[in-house]
Formats: C-alpha cells, structure tokens, sequence
C-alpha cells in the first residue's frame, strides 16, 4: 500500500530530512532558551513554508508541527484548503495589502505584519464578516514595527516594512478598539548586514511599553533561522524560521 506523504512512516526521504532538521532547531531553541533562563517558557515555534509544497506541511505535521506561516496570501490559501483535513494554526508573516485582508481571515488565526492604521481597518472588517457568517475567532494581529535606523524614507531600497516605534501606540488603540481584532503583541525583522542583538533589545522595550498600556499584549514576534539565539535572549515569544527547517526554496519556474 502506497504512504501518504508525511505519514511519519516507511522509508521517505524527504520527511527522514525534515526530522533531523526539525531536530536541530529545537535543539537550538531549547539551548536558547536554557541560557536566557526561559526553560519553562521557551518560545512557540512557527514553521514559514513560502515556496514549499503542500506536502511538505503535512510532513512537518506528522513531525508534531502545528503552527505554520506563510508570506504571500495566494499561496496560503491554496494550501490551506489543501490541508484543512489537518489541525494547523496559519499564521500570516509578510507584507499585507488591504485588499487581500478578506481572504487571509478566512483562513489566519494571527496575522504578524500590521503596520498602518488602513491594514487594521481591512482586517477588523474582513474578520467580522467571517465572525459574523462562520463563528471564527478574533483575529491575532502583531504590530510590526520596523527597526532600521531612518524614521522617514519610502517604501524603497531594501526597507523589510513596519510602522515606526512612534507609530506604535496609535496602531495598538486602533487593534484593540475592534471587537474583531486582538492585540497580541509586536513583530520585526533584524536589519540587513548589521547584529541582531541591539535591534531585538530595541524591540523588547517597544514590547514593554505597550504591555504597560495593553497588558495582554505580551507577544514577541521574532527570530529567524539566522538569528533566532539573539531573539530568544531578548524576549521573543514566537519564531519564525523556515530555511534552516526546510532548507533551500524549490526552483520556481
């Protein structure tokens, strides 16, 4: 009898690759997380899988993953639909236009890159229709702040997105006032080409600051397969990693 792909069972390559690499992170986040004195309250794992294949999911579930991130909303949603005979949390990283907020609540519990007050107008809708017509949850969103050193420039260059610190406390209001939406806590990116270190203290300051004025707000969206020991010294409560996990992307054609 021919296997399902992620079975966990028989003599699959590819899910035997998946165990070990999944075997090393947690190693890592363990270790990470020993040091940080956090071994009671190590940080959620979320697998991004952009660019992977459906069947690699149902692997990485079979491996005991249950949260799984994606960037790019077209994508998510066919593999959401894919796997919904699976019991899996979608988590929605990347940059987020307005008019894709309907489709992502239809399938994301959280939602890590909110950055301006339209996104959270869009999202809140989007979510209280489909609260409305199919009792999901309220929807968790993360500010995503960005921690590069220039406050005023574009969308250009190699800007990875987020609403200033500044920016913060106007967002965190605008969440938490629909009855849709829940604040859960902030999410950045460590700058290109410099240490990881000073940007996550940044963000952990950022992060107490609204936990002051939003107690529940506690989550730390950061880390990635680079950086991910940096991110748990300072507080991070959910990961992101994905290359390290998955290794190379496929070839795109």
């Amino acid at each position: 009898m021919t296997e399902r792909p992620g079975s966990g069972q028989g003599n699959d390559p590819r899910s035997a690759e998946l165990a070990e690499r999944l075997a090393v992170v947690r190693k890592r986040i363990a270790d990470a997380a020993g040091t940080a004195g956090r071994s009671d309250r190590p940080p959620s794992l979320i697998v991004v899988t952009k660019f992977h294949p459906a069947e690699d999911i149902r692997r990485l579930a079979a491996l005991g993953i249950t949260d799984v991130g994606e960037n790019r909303d077209q994508e998510a949603a066919a593999k959401a639909l894919e796997l919904a005979d699976l019991d899996l949390t979608w988590h929605f990283v990347g940059q987020l236009q307005t008019k894709k907020a309907k489709s992502v609540a239809r399938y994301a519990a959280a939602v890590h890159s909110v950055d301006r007050p339209q996104l959270v107008d869009a999202l809140a809708k989007a979510a209280r229709n489909e609260m409305d017509s199919n009792g999901r949850s309220p929807l968790d969103c993360f500010i995503q702040v960005s921690l590069e050193e220039r406050e005023h420039d574009g969308d250009g260059g190699t800007h990875r997105g987020g609403a200033v610190p500044a920016d913060v406390p106007l967002l965190a209001e605008r969440i938490a006032a629909a009855d849709s939406l829940n604040l859960a806590g902030v999410m950045a990116v460590a700058p290109l080409g410099a240490p990881p270190e000073p940007a996550f203290e940044k963000l952990a300051g950022i992060s107490a600051g609204l936990v002051a004025a939003h107690p529940a707000a506690t989550g730390i969206s950061a880390g990635m397969s680079q950086d991910l020991e940096a991110a748990i010294r300072f507080g991070a409560t959910h990961l992101r990693i994905g290359s390290d996990i998955l290794g190379s992307r496929p070839a795109v054609g």
